[in-house]
């Protein structure tokens, strides 16, 4: 087995970072309008200045700003893609006693297009502030449909679905383009769609609107492809697969096997970040239809609770993965971001930082 020098590397992470306090006080105070924009932009620099040097210092080869710009993994999209808006999601969140927690979703409100750069500016801070390799997110085009399903377009807006999701992926094909041209070599979407179509419980809110849970996977795969099919060489495109991270809460659960086979080997990606922390996920049998020439990164550090894991648990579970896929196809993450959104996930910037540790720590046990 041997390391990796392009991404997804063997020890890897999501994307969000627990914000510290500085950067929850500005977004505050802007909202009341005690800071300017400006005011806010300096406090993010400085407090992602500090976030590249903990995942530098941890070891980590692939860096991201923490996603400190966004009140949530999906709000730049949304605010920046002209045509959309948010409402209340028709999902709840939940936890394993039964808590449940409303969120916001992403509306159609007029033809969608893009007109300004959505994570350009992020990057290019980034790359400005780290010698390593610098990771770019973004939000996955399912998630601008799943959690309203065709309630997501207004009425009177788009003709069909299909023809939303074309000017979708339209945006995406120019936005991936942009950052290809300014240097991003390792684009990340994250997605929550797929995984939720895996829940029979999902499965069957889907039909109760009269939608065919394979079509729909179908139609988001085709969609996912569409976005993609423009990209530049050189270009690492992985996607992020959870179910749903809120303050310790998820979306859904079940396992991937449902549509393992389609998702893997249609899904025109070069890795998978698959979580993979709780029993919610379900086993690694389905690693069995990913193609030879596709990454698995392997999200077996629970990013929802302060609890460290066990190395050996750790390695086993790396082991355990391997009677279904190539050692050398595999990485180890975190199963998500610990802050999806700027609440953050209940664990501490010490937990989080001995998380990482840890997980570079494996890989070089297991990968060398």
């Amino acid at each position: 087995m041997t390391s990796r020098t392009k991404p997804p590397f063997r020890a890897d992470h999501v994307g969000s970072l627990l914000r510290p306090k500085t950067i929850t006080d500005a977004f505050k105070k802007f909202n009341s309008g005690e800071v300017t924009a400006k005011e806010v932009t300096a406090i993010q620099d400085q407090a992602i200045k500090g976030v590249i040097a903990l995942q530098e210092s941890v070891g980590l080869q692939s860096i991201t700003d923490g996603e400190f710009r966004r009140a949530s993994y999906w709000s730049t999209f949304v605010e920046r893609v002209n045509g959309l808006d948010v409402t209340e999601a028709r999902f709840t969140f939940h936890d394993d006693h039964g808590q449940e927690q409303k969120f916001t979703a992403p509306i159609v409100k007029s033809k969608v297009s893009r007109t300004t750069p959505i994570a350009g500016d992020e990057f290019e801070f980034l790359k400005a502030n780290t010698s390593n390799t610098p990771k770019t997110t973004i939000v996955s085009p399912p998630t601008m449909h799943m959690f309203r399903l065709d309630q997501t377009i207004e009425p009177g807006v788009y003709d069909s679905t299909q023809d939303y999701f074309a000017d979708l992926a339209q945006v995406y094909r120019e936005e991936i383009k942009a950052l290809a041209d300014a240097g991003s070599t390792y684009i990340q979407l994250d997605d929550v769609p797929i995984p939720m179509l895996s829940d029979p419980n999902v499965q069957a809110r889907v039909k109760e609107d009269g939608l065919d849970p394979v079509q729909l996977m179908n139609d988001y795969v085709d969609l996912f492809n569409d976005c993609l099919r423009d990209r530049p060489d050189g270009v690492t495109i992985a996607v992020h697969m959870c179910r749903g991270n809120y303050k310790g809460k998820f979306l859904s659960e079940g396992g991937y096997e449902t549509f393992a086979d389609k998702f893997f080997n249609d899904l025109n990606v070069d890795a998978f970040f698959l979580e993979y922390d709780s029993p919610r996920a379900g086993d690694f049998e389905p690693l069995k239809y990913v193609p030879k020439d596709k990454m698995v990164v392997l999200g077996l550090v629970s990013s929802k609770t302060p609890q460290m894991e066990s190395q050996d648990d750790l390695r086993a579970r790396i082991d355990e993965a391997a009677k279904f896929i190539d050692l050398d196809q595999l990485g180890l993450s975190p199963q998500c971001g610990f802050a999806s959104t700027v609440a953050g996930n209940p664990v501490t910037e010490d937990d989080e930082k001995a998380k990482l540790a840890m997980i570079v720590e494996v890989a070089d046990k297991v990968w060398g």
